[in-house]
């Protein structure tokens, strides 16, 4: 798939695509969060596959697990991301679909996935998430440890606000998120 420019809340042109996979690689879980059908929001761990980021986002799931039941009831979800090493944090919202391909699934397939599966691909439950990431936000601080508490000193001792690192808003577009089962 074409890697697309995506425009910041600031209007000026970035590959947020490129960026916000090098902030997302090597985060192994995401804390998904559905929509319950009574409204409420309801957060779960996946496992993260570590491939070059698209715009889609891509986890095994059971095809009759109740967080399928909430993305086919409301198709919203959001991934948050956290390396508190790296202070790299990230939230993405988009729009999810069940995928129940075979071959796509054993193009993502890794072995450790046998902890969930134990039949591994031949598994009758085995289907995909597959997420069309529409929005996102990113708090990414690249300073060391030092530099961050010289600026929040210095924050403390002027009265000007602590500014840690960058912090953006990302549009990667709201197109029809093709939300047909396959």
């Amino acid at each position: 798939m074409a890697k697309k420019k995506a425009e910041k809340k600031d209007g000026s042109q970035k590959d947020a695509i490129t960026h916000l996979g090098e902030l997302i690689h090597g985060i192994k879980v995401a804390m998904m969060t559905t929509v319950e059908s009574d409204g409420s929001l309801r957060s779960r761990p996946m496992w993260t596959h570590d491939r070059d980021f698209d715009g889609e986002l891509w986890f095994f799931t059971r095809e009759h697990s109740a967080k399928v039941g909430e993305v086919e009831h409301d198709h919203h979800v959001n991934l948050s991301y956290a390396e508190p090493g790296k202070d790299h944090f990230v939230s993405v919202s988009g729009r999810c679909r069940l995928v129940l391909d075979k071959e796509k699934a054993r193009e993502l397939w890794n072995p450790s996935l046998k902890a969930w599966f134990p039949d591994g691909l031949e598994d009758p439950e085995l289907a995909l998430l597959c997420v069309k990431v529409e929005k996102a936000e990113y708090w990414d601080t690249a300073d060391s440890r030092m530099v961050q508490l010289i600026g929040f000193v210095k924050s403390v001792l002027t009265g000007e606000p602590y500014k840690p690192g960058e912090n953006e808003k990302v549009q990667l577009g709201s197109e029809d998120a093709g939300l047909n089962v396959h």
